[in-house]
């Protein structure tokens, strides 16, 4: 029996089963279903797409996978090698995982480490309120969603604050000697809440982190490639370590990457052996998915996505700016995101049926309404989410 993701199993309704699926489409029984969400916002690419196919039966021809652990290969190597030519800065140094939850995770330990490496004990993390870094216990703790973890209340080692720069310079003064670092997710917060916040806030706090020392955390594991309306946050404010996952793939394979700057490689490369990082995730640079991540940036290159994103953006103001409802609290647009927030989330139930026999598949959560849709979307397939989002409010 499968045991679904965030579902009481007992209640649940019966998941849609789906049967194909090619370009933005959903395809059920009965249904052809655009796929508003992206698949958790990682299918950027839209499903089947030709080449990233091809790369990794190219590459399944060769060898599916081999460990890190005393053996390298060429797929990783080039992944590497292109993650540090493209990304801002000095991020050149990857450290490879398979899920976003294990890459937040090994973030965290880079910082803590690299505390104690130079025998500085610094165990506080500064986070975000309304933070979501995935569901796996460090990065449940340093998260503060609505209704995900309240089995695991308990948090220790983390300060919360919210999205203001007086808070902000509050928590420095108060804690700076003890923070290791300040971990957030820039300018659009995911699972939190679909919140967005000023790129202000982001920059006061690379300030205050290089005044004291304190490591700054990008998880862009669902901003990054385009979904901010830039290609990484990062270009704009540059953190000592930067998360990515779901879009690095384009949906095709689960894999991550923490990538980490200068500073922090160069407190663990030492000629002593408990400098090193200790941490080795079996699936580390799998072949198939450093394979169709190289595919995938090349097409994100060639194809233009961030005129593409742009163009998103622009329809979506222009269908949903000024939709109001007594239920609505506010329409919010970012880049490649819309939510609609509504005051009660009793408002939406019903919904996902509803915009399933509207051939659109869409996944509200809490008080959030929202689309995440795949880059390659046309406009009358947008126009139609956005149709069948206002149509729920207009039914009466």
């Amino acid at each position: 029996m499968i045991w679904y993701p965030y579902e009481q199993m007992k209640t649940m309704r019966e998941p849609y089963k789906i049967l194909d699926a090619e370009g933005v489409y959903l395809y059920t029984k009965d249904q052809k279903l655009i796929d508003s969400v992206s698949s958790w916002w990682c299918m950027i690419h839209g499903y089947k797409h030709p080449e990233l196919t091809a790369a990794i039966k190219e590459q399944a021809d060769h060898f599916c996978h081999v460990m890190l652990g005393g053996l390298t290969h060429e797929p990783v190597q080039k992944l590497s090698d292109k993650l540090q030519e493209y990304l801002p800065g000095d991020l050149d140094y990857c450290f490879f995982s398979d899920s976003g939850s294990v890459a937040v995770e090994v973030s965290l330990k880079m910082a803590l480490q690299y505390n104690t490496n130079q025998g500085r004990k610094r165990p506080l993390v500064l986070a975000l309120e309304h933070a979501y870094h995935g569901d796996t216990f460090k990065a449940m703790e340093v998260g503060d969603d609505e209704d995900y973890h309240f089995a695991f209340e308990e948090k220790t080692g983390v300060v919360h604050i919210p999205t203001e720069i007086a808070a902000l310079e509050e928590a420095f003064e108060k804690y700076h000697d003890e923070l290791n670092c300040f971990i957030v997710e820039p300018l659009l917060q995911g699972a939190g809440g679909m919140r967005m916040y000023d790129i202000s806030f982001l920059k006061r706090a690379r300030e205050l982190c290089d005044a004291y020392d304190v490591l700054l955390i990008f998880d862009e594991v669902a901003t990054g490639f385009g979904r901010t309306g830039n290609r990484f946050v990062a270009d704009l404010v540059l953190p000592d370590i930067l998360v990515l996952g779901k879009a690095l793939t384009g949906g095709y394979i689960g894999h991550a990457v923490t990538v980490a700057n200068h500073k922090v490689f160069d407190a663990f490369y030492s000629d002593n052996d408990r400098h090193a990082l200790m941490h080795g995730p079996t699936f580390m640079g799998n072949a198939l998915a450093c394979a169709v991540a190289l595919k995938g940036i090349e097409i994100f290159e060639r194809e233009d996505y961030m005129g593409k994103i742009k163009r998103i953006e622009e329809i979506s103001h222009r269908e949903m700016d000024g939709f109001t409802d007594p239920r609505i609290k506010e329409v919010r647009i970012m880049g490649g995101c819309t939510c609609v927030e509504v005051h009660d989330g009793a408002a939406l139930e019903g919904f996902q049926q509803f915009a399933y026999e509207r051939g659109v598949f869409c996944r509200p959560f809490l008080k959030y309404m929202y689309s995440m849709v795949p880059y390659i979307i046309e406009e009358e397939e947008l126009v139609q989410i956005f149709d069948v989002m206002k149509a729920w409010f207009r039914r009466g």
